[in-house]
């Protein structure tokens, strides 16, 4: 039996589809270690997996006036609180947030890099790993130099996969009107190409290939990207023989779960159930949280809310059930629509279940997913904090009195989980073993 190493980018999306890949190996009785960041302690060992954890930064100091039953961090708090300090500039076109938070976003990856690369270092020659799979966007020299099979693992947008004929990444423009694409690359360019070049020089000090131009992470021996064919850019950028789609990544280690009794039913046959969730890092606004509730506290359907890190700080109205986290694969079969803040994750798994989407978008590729949803008649993007109350209900009553669309998302997901993208992966990377 094989060692197979996951690191995983510390937020929910990447580390759910090392999860799913890895239970189906762990399963047929490999070891699976998972180098995931230290908020995520104790949090993977009960899955089955082993943890051998590293930080991006050094640890907080503990308050002295703190006791020992001082509550550890939530898994991703490092992202949680690096979302929360910069979230005014997500109210800015996507243009001007490369210098408010794409690059600075960059520059906090390439910190954790370079802080935890002998803490790598060591975990690889400790778990001696037959394979090493990355779900992350930047580059960590110790995995790319350990002497195994390297798989790097895409759970952002595709868009990440450059091409000249498809618009670029973290622009959220349309696919068919490239009138702004040539400004957004070159403000790219102008603003990250020092910081690039710093990090390639560093990369290649440890021994690492140099980077692509621009790029931050290396290619693999094995790649594989997370995305449904139908909403896929294939057509205008085919990809090299060492790249792989998964048109999705469902795990199979959520809670079951059961529609509470309190919106389970309606005395309005017309009441629709919907899923709203921005993610574990968007849901850490509580402001949008709250205006979110009290517009759709108003319309005759029944929400199920995933509430967030700060759930405790705003209550939901009567038509609404949530938690701070809640099963999100084993929610969305019992729903009628999505309102998502377009991350990869909750996008494809709309996808795999056949769900519209109304989609909200805050930060890095998110709004990509909500372009091609709306570019492609999946669903509506909305501008997240300049709806007005009408444009958020109307989409809502509309989505869901579009039946053509509801049987058009039936009839794919059917194709997409028939092409089991988690056993897919998981027989990808076994066949590297050796």
């Amino acid at each position: 039996m094989a060692r197979f190493l996951f690191m995983p980018e510390s937020a929910y999306g990447p580390t759910n589809n090392c999860i799913g890949v890895g239970n189906i190996l762990r399963r047929r009785g490999h070891t699976v270690i998972f180098a995931a960041e230290a908020s995520w302690e104790g949090k993977l060992a009960p899955l089955g997996f082993v943890e051998d954890l590293v930080h991006l930064a050094p640890p907080a100091e503990l308050d002295p006036l703190a006791s020992a039953e001082q509550e550890p961090e939530a898994a991703g708090q490092f992202w949680i609180d690096f979302i929360r300090d910069t979230a005014p500039v997500f109210r800015r076109p996507t243009i001007e947030q490369l210098t408010g938070f794409i690059q600075p976003t960059w520059q906090a990856l390439i910190d954790g890099a370079m802080y935890c690369q002998p803490q790598l270092q060591e975990i690889i020659q400790r778990q001696r790993p037959d394979v090493i799979i990355e779900d992350n966007v930047n580059a960590f020299p110790a995995l790319v130099t350990a002497g195994v099979p390297f798989v790097r693992s895409v759970s952002c947008q595709p868009l990440e996969m450059k091409g000249t004929d498809i618009p670029p990444l973290f622009s959220g423009y349309p696919s068919d009107d490239r009138t702004q694409w040539d400004a957004f690359r070159a403000e790219y360019d102008r603003t990250h190409r020092e910081m690039w070049a710093g990090y390639d020089e560093w990369v290649q000090s440890c021994g690492a290939p140099p980077l692509a131009d621009l790029e931050f992470v290396h290619e693999g021996d094995l790649n594989l990207y997370l995305y449904p064919a139908v909403a896929d850019y294939t057509d205008r950028r085919p990809l090299g023989r060492t790249w792989h789609r998964l048109d999705s990544s469902v795990r199979a280690t959520d809670a079951p779960f059961e529609v509470p009794a309190s919106i389970a039913r309606s005395a309005d046959p017309e009441s629709k159930l919907v899923y709203l969730s921005l993610g574990s890092l968007g849901s850490a606004d509580v402001g949008l949280m709250q205006r979110l509730v009290a517009v759709l506290a108003h319309t005759k359907h029944r929400f199920i809310v995933s509430k967030g890190p700060l759930a405790d700080e705003y209550e939901l109205p009567a038509n609404m059930w949530g938690e701070a986290q809640v099963p999100q694969t084993n929610v969305l079969p019992h729903v009628d629509l999505v309102i998502t803040h377009g991350g990869n994750n909750t996008t494809t798994e709309a996808f795999h279940f056949g769900k519209p989407m109304i989609v909200l978008p805050l930060f890095w590729d998110q709004y990509d997913n909500a372009q091609r949803v709306h570019e492609l008649g999946y669903g509506v993007r909305l501008d997240t904090y300049g709806f007005a109350d009408d444009e958020l209900t109307g989409a809502i009553d509309r989505l869901l009195a579009d039946t053509a669309l509801h049987a058009r998302m039936t009839a794919n997901a059917a194709v997409i989980q028939s092409r089991n993208g988690t056993a897919l992966a998981a027989d990808l990377i076994e066949g590297l073993v050796g």
